[in-house]
């Protein structure tokens, strides 16, 4: 674990993961390449470790802080609320790796964010690059009713492990890692994780089911089971030996090829382990990896309840938003929070809206980009409805239907080729306004991502929608390839079924709508019903809308949602991938 210079203090027990050193030397690197004394390559390798990305636009920048375990203060929202308004676009937004990033932030003002975030105990250190990215985990840890234990101090007891650590900025790319277990199942999508810790208990001891070796992008992989239990010790042995492998095989040359999928394909699965081994008998002969002292979870300072009325659409939120917790008394709410986007308002009402009505630390991003309040009184719900009202924020049906999952897309990011945020929240409004439409299957997951990449993890959706690029009479017109029957809870990875016109994707998404409420069986999840219906099957219902012809097309189709000129794909170097 690395020193860190006076960290600052998170509520009454928690550390922070800032280092006032570290952004000193942030600012003397950026002065020193404004000098021309750093080359641009090096320049841009330091800033991507310090969460400073280049945007598709020449000049802004975006800049991603890091939330381990999506693990959020008030305070840590008024500096949020800071950022945005004073230097980014006015907006925080949620990522599905449940960090906060600003876009469209000017590099004369990096400094200033990457302090002001500081201040608050947040760290932008290796939230983008080849590194340990942030270490997520479920946001109903600690107060879940079906959890073995709170994996919360075991996965930021690792965080605190590897974040600055002698490998953790400089692998051959990214590397993610995932804690869960909590709600019976893989709700953290472990298994599409490098790691993914799973909470188990045997005999009265604390243990993780570990997965290796999961990605998405063009080749996914769900990782293989390393260890059926592993004792809650080890955890910090298996981190480390995991990523000496990755150091030492991972390609550094193709970086098509470098992630921690593609060594296990190369060496297979027994070739993987073997070394594996080999590295955990090193670090063992060393004096191996104590875990020590967890991480000290805050007991939770239970405000007093706001008393009021119900009022109109409470019943449908309380429905809908809130979670009993297995605390007596106390409940989990959801905040829907469309297209992930806070604005700063938003940050500061939900601020005050915590520091008075819930718990010290009990804040949570989720992966789908929402928000969760904890240990909130039963009878105090009605009063923080009618706060989330006046914020808009009130929206019912997370983790629903209409609550969309997107990436950026061509917003910001060099790697999209189309507007996913567009198309997500033109699916999102067309479900709104058609309640009847969305009640056909109210449970199934849908996501979409610019590119094959997947930041909008659109590969584990019940129903995936992915950016690309089709020619009408030489023209471009932006098209999704249409992916069907994936599951984020045990990471199977959806089908490509058709590929559609973007225009065309609300129509789409009805007649698979209709398909699966005909066609389902007694009890059948949507996710289910897609992930067995014969692909065939889908291609012949949708047949008529893959094909465009000059003809048909409208001047409409020419423009990306979300956008008012002619279409067109621009290449560009990526600086981040999924």
């Amino acid at each position: 674990m690395s020193e860190m210079n006076h960290p600052q203090s998170l509520g009454s027990t928690r550390l922070g993961f800032a280092d006032e050193g570290e952004l000193d030397r942030f600012v003397e690197k950026l002065e020193a390449f404004e000098r021309g004394e750093v080359a641009p390559d090096a320049w841009r390798a330091f800033r991507l470790v310090h969460g400073v990305y280049g945007q598709r636009q020449d000049g802004p920048m975006m800049v991603r802080c890091k939330i381990p375990q999506g693990v959020l203060t008030p305070e840590q929202l008024i500096a949020l609320a800071e950022v945005s308004e004073r230097w980014s676009n006015g907006k925080g937004h949620i990522t599905t790796r449940q960090n906060v990033q600003f876009h469209f932030v000017k590099m004369e003002d990096v400094e200033a964010v990457v302090r002001r975030l500081g201040a608050a105990g947040l760290t932008t250190r290796e939230a983008c690059g080849n590194s340990v990215r942030n270490i997520t985990g479920c946001p109903y840890a600690g107060v879940s009713e079906q959890e073995p234990f709170d994996v919360t101090p075991y996965a930021e007891a690792m965080t605190r492990h590897l974040l600055r650590g002698p490998l953790s900025s400089t692998l051959p790319r990214k590397f993610k890692i995932a804690f869960g277990g909590c709600c019976g199942g893989d709700c953290v999508g472990g298994g599409f994780h490098d790691i993914g810790f799973l909470a188990r208990e045997r005999e009265g001891r604390r243990g993780f089911q570990v997965t290796i070796g999961g990605g998405l992008s063009t080749l996914r992989r769900a990782g293989f089971l390393a260890h059926e239990f592993l004792p809650v010790e080890q955890i910090f042995e298996v981190g480390e030996a995991v990523l000496r492998v990755f150091d030492r095989t991972g390609d550094r040359k193709n970086k098509a090829k470098a992630r921690l999928k593609f060594v296990i394909e190369r060496l297979g699965v027994e070739g993987f382990l073997a070394e594996y081994r080999k590295e955990r008998e090193a670090i063992a002969a060393g004096g191996g990896r104590p875990l020590g002292d967890l991480p000290p979870v805050a007991v939770p300072r239970l405000k007093r309840a706001f008393l009021q009325p119900a009022g109109p659409g409470f019943d449908e939120f309380l429905d809908k938003n809130v979670r009993a917790q297995k605390q007596r008394g106390q409940a989990a709410v959801t905040v829907r929070v469309p297209l992930g986007d806070l604005s700063s308002a938003q940050l500061r009402g939900l601020a005050q809206m915590a520091r008075e009505m819930s718990a010290e630390e009990q804040l949570r991003t989720t992966a789908e980009q929402n928000l969760v309040v904890r240990f909130i009184a039963r009878e105090a719900l009605p009063a923080l409805h009618a706060r989330l009202q006046s914020l808009g924020l009130a929206r019912t049906g997370p983790r629903t239907i209409g609550d969309v999952t997107s990436c950026p897309g061509a917003m910001s990011c060099k790697l999209a080729v189309t507007q996913s945020r567009g198309l997500a929240d033109l699916l999102s409004r067309y479900l709104d306004e058609r309640p009847q439409i969305a009640a056909l299957a109210e449970m199934l997951s849908i996501k979409v991502s610019g590119c094959p990449n997947g930041c909008g993890q659109h590969y584990v959706a019940g129903i995936g929608f992915q950016g690309s690029v089709r020619k009408i009479a030489g023209r471009p017109v932006p098209q999704y390839h249409v992916f069907v029957g994936g599951k984020f809870d045990g990471s199977s990875f959806g089908r490509l079924a058709v590929k559609v016109p973007a225009r065309r994707a609300p129509e789409t998404l009805t007649r698979l709508l209709e398909l699966y409420a005909t066609e389902k069986q007694s009890g059948e999840t949507p996710d289910d019903y897609f992930a067995r219906v014969p692909l065939a099957h889908v291609q012949a219902l949708l047949a008529d809308l893959t094909e465009m012809s000059e003809a048909e097309a409208t001047p409409d189709d020419f423009i990306d949602l979300g956008e008012k000129q002619s279409f067109e794909v621009v290449l560009q170097e990526g600086e981040c991938a999924a």
